[in-house]
């Protein structure tokens, strides 16, 4: 065990809400966006958390910075990069399953290749992480006395139908299934529960809007906003908000469920 994982270990019980001290969380795609906000706010809570990135500099300049974490080297989609990670852990209490992608495109306008590629990315990777680390999350409540808690970050892609998102809602979409369905088979074990972002400030987003609108960027940025009836664009710190929830004993009796952060997207 690390020396900062015994700090993290050390740490007290307190009476605040939502605490999860010494609980051991990973977080996929933990080096940017809501992965990193959601990394920030597992410490505040007084967690140990493992920064898996697959950038590893960026993980490890984010551990550096905020202390009770560390970086991990892990790419979602390789099984060797997965046994590696896993080796590395001696325990963990909550999985973030974070880590994506997106794609622009009608089912005519999605090739095969990208197709699989968000597959491969969106719906292999979440398989493949959960079940390299389900030993270690279905042993869990010996350290703790709680069950473990995975945490998936899906989309409101994953609820409703988007246009020109065939792939991403497909893949989104399949997300849910499995959460519920892993709440459901590990019922007494394990808890697991969804999150399904609206459109959120992240360099994803910019991305995307480098990509397919370089030349109208303000313009459809203005329409990302008004899909969302809050009228604004959603932070990753909300999101981190709700995962910190889920993991904390006051969400003791959920499971299986689906929290949209959406600023009403999906009520409209």
């Amino acid at each position: 065990m690390s020396k900062k994982e015994k700090q993290a270990e050390a740490k007290t019980e307190t009476v605040q809400p939502f605490r999860l001290d010494g609980r051991h969380a990973l977080v996929t795609g933990g080096a940017s966006g809501i992965g990193e906000a959601t990394v920030r706010e597992l410490v505040r809570a007084g967690a140990f958390v493992w920064v898996a990135d697959i950038n590893v500099p960026a993980a490890e300049k984010l551990a550096a910075e905020i202390g009770s974490a560390q970086a991990l080297h892990l790419d979602v989609t390789s099984r060797e990069s997965i046994t590696t990670a896993v080796s590395h852990l001696t325990r963990l209490d909550i999985l973030v399953n974070n880590a994506g992608i997106g794609h622009v495109g009608s089912i005519e306008a999605t090739e095969p290749d990208d197709f699989d590629r968000l597959m491969n990315v969106n719906v292999r990777s979440v398989y493949l992480v959960t079940r390299g680390f389900m030993p270690l999350l279905l042993g869990a409540e010996k350290n703790t006395g709680r069950t473990g808690t995975i945490v998936n970050i899906g989309s409101v892609a994953g609820q409703v139908g988007i246009k020109q998102r065939f792939a991403y809602c497909t893949t989104k979409g399949a997300v849910l299934a499995m959460t519920r369905q892993l709440a459901v088979e590990y019922a007494k074990t394990l808890r697991v529960n969804a999150i399904c972002p609206g459109t959120v400030e992240t360099p994803f987003v910019e991305g995307y809007l480098e990509k397919f609108h370089k030349h109208n960027k303000e313009e459809v940025r203005a329409e990302l906003r008004a899909r969302q009836p809050i009228g604004r664009l959603g932070r990753p710190e909300e999101v981190a908000s709700m995962v910190r929830y889920l993991a904390s004993d006051e969400a003791a009796f959920i499971t299986g469920s689906l929290f949209a952060i959406d600023g009403g997207w999906t009520a409209a």
